[in-house]
């Protein structure tokens, strides 16, 4: 029988295909093609250089094999065989506290107060007036070239600077130039889709999800940008949208589109913080099909005793339409016995023309088992724990 061997490897699901890992291997190991970014085994010697540039840990799989899996093959993987063993991440530290000489803005009491148990946001701390600037490490487009949904997933690096952030924050992005009547164009927000420690732990950087819009002017500036180009963001921003830390805590999370960005990082951060935890994530994501819906490889491998998904999709051929609100009613069940429990939390993200069918839903939900919609809405707003931001 063969001695088995350490093939190093590239995670496709998450790789950005910035290509750093390439430029920084010594051996010229790294090689890719329209697909994958890949580690030729013949030539690799494990020098690690390319390990510490990856933005997103992507490069740091290793496997125990037989015989090395050659190009060919690494070429047209869309995941890593279910054989990779990862080596355990641990959690990063949150950000030290504060002290009174720090530079940070003492927050606003929001208008709709934050889960009891978050985390004291930092916001503000960089204005329009002066914001700061960052580098781009990697901009991926998630979804297929043919598809309609022109959907991007960018990684900012925030090295050398302070900019604390939690699950749930925004960042504004400051547009260069001038608009029509030459003022500074208005800053554009984008909520965070990574957790507070970094789209890969300890490397200081943090990701959004933006959808390219036809004629939009921040959407197609940003999914333009190419790694290493830098731009200027104001922030963070946004008091009360975000997540508890009480492992009792039950999130029923409701989204369209890359309104999924601050549930991505919801769920990062309790897989590396309270990976014991089951069953306290549940997941509502609609999409119009599944080559549009972000993220959908990665969260699709989110084993279910972590997160429950429910993915509605509304023009699958040959298939009724779904939306997140129907989803909603098929898993009555067990939604509504959650309902009157004081570490129940909701969020709902995503566009604004969901707000009232998802209201609608959640009302028959609750009046199902004898509950008063409006009366539990209200408390639950009131104590921190029901969340809308809709755009």
């Amino acid at each position: 029988m063969n001695a088995l061997v350490k093939q190093h490897l590239i995670d496709p699901e998450i790789c950005i295909r910035c290509h750093a890992c390439e430029e920084a291997c010594p051996k010229d190991a790294i090689s890719h093609n329209s697909d994958n970014v890949v580690v030729d085994a013949g030539i690799c010697d494990g020098d690690m250089s390319c390990i510490g540039p990856c933005p997103t840990g992507a490069i740091d799989n290793w496997l125990m094999v037989a015989a090395p899996h050659p190009l060919e093959t690494q070429f047209e993987w869309m995941e890593l065989p279910e054989a990779v063993t990862h080596s355990p991440v641990e959690a990063q530290p949150d950000p030290p506290a504060r002290d009174a000489t720090s530079t940070t803005k003492k927050r606003r009491p929001p208008k709709i107060p934050a889960p009891a148990s978050a985390s004291e946001p930092v916001i503000n701390l960089h204005t329009p007036s002066r914001p700061v600037e960052v580098e781009v490490q990697g901009n991926y487009r998630l979804t297929g070239e043919g598809t309609e949904a022109d959907i991007h997933h960018i990684i900012l690096s925030l090295e050398g600077v302070d900019y604390p952030v939690l699950e749930g924050q925004h960042v504004g992005i400051a547009l260069p130039g001038k608009d029509a009547n030459g003022r500074s164009h208005a800053q554009r927000r984008y909520t965070i889709s990574s957790p507070r420690d970094g789209e890969r732990p300890g490397k200081g950087n943090i990701s959004l999800t933006v959808r390219r819009i036809p004629g939009g002017l921040c959407s197609n500036y940003l999914c333009d940008l190419k790694r290493g180009d830098k731009i200027e963001i104001t922030g963070p921003y946004g008091a009360s949208f975000l997540m508890p830390n009480d492992p009792a805590a039950r999130l029923i999370m409701i989204c369209t589109g890359t309104g999924a960005a601050p549930f991505r990082a919801f769920t990062m951060r309790h897989q590396r913080v309270m990976p014991e935890v089951t069953g306290a994530l549940h997941l509502f994501f609609g999409a119009r099909s599944p080559d549009q819906l972000p993220y959908f490889g990665p969260l699709a491998k989110v084993p279910d005793s972590l997160l429950t998904k429910h993915f509605a999709f509304s023009r699958v051929e040959g298939a009724p339409k779904q939306y997140v609100q129907d989803k909603l009613r098929e898993d009555a069940d067990s939604i509504a016995p959650m309902f009157g429990q004081p570490t129940t939390h909701i969020y709902v993200c995503g566009l604004k023309a969901m707000e009232k069918d998802v209201e609608a839903a959640l009302a028959e939900i609750a009046a199902s088992t004898g509950q008063d919609w409006d009366k539990l809405r209200d408390e639950m707003t009131n104590s921190g724990r029901y969340h809308i931001e809709t755009y």
